[in-house]
């Protein structure tokens, strides 16, 4: 069975943004950081070398089972990608379409510009994540 390279680092979390190049993608990093340790109360952990993770479940895929994080982003230069929140049974249709110009892939929500999206139904997006990953 394959072993996953994207695990907890115990790397500093805060000192991987502050390294983030571009300013505009450093603050929108910074600024979901805040929204989603509000919306779960869980730590950030940094997964890998660039993924900021909240919470563990056991999810089973073709490598076998494996431990993921609940919710979580990635300041990517293309877009700020939220991990997650979207997933293709649709729970999630109805506050995306109130969100913001965004797109989607599977269980991956990314957003050019964090400024462009309602904060508020951002967070609501990652408390319905949360809540699901509780169960």
């Amino acid at each position: 069975m394959a072993q996953l390279t994207t695990r907890p680092t115990g790397d500093d979390v805060v000192a991987f943004i502050d390294s983030i190049a571009d300013e505009r993608r450093r603050d929108d990093a910074r600024a979901v950081l805040a929204l989603i340790e509000q919306a779960t109360k869980a730590p950030a952990v940094l997964w890998g070398s660039s993924i900021v993770g909240f919470g563990t479940r056991r999810y089973t895929n073709t490598t076998g089972s494996n431990d993921w994080f609940v919710v979580g982003f990635s300041p990517r230069k293309a877009a700020l990608t939220i991990y997650g929140v979207h997933d293709d049974d649709g729970p999630a249709d109805d506050l995306l379409e109130q969100l913001g110009p965004h797109t989607t892939g599977k269980a991956c929500l990314y957003v050019k510009r964090l400024a462009d999206v309602d904060r508020h139904i951002l967070e609501q997006l990652v408390q319905r994540a949360w809540q699901r990953g509780q169960a």
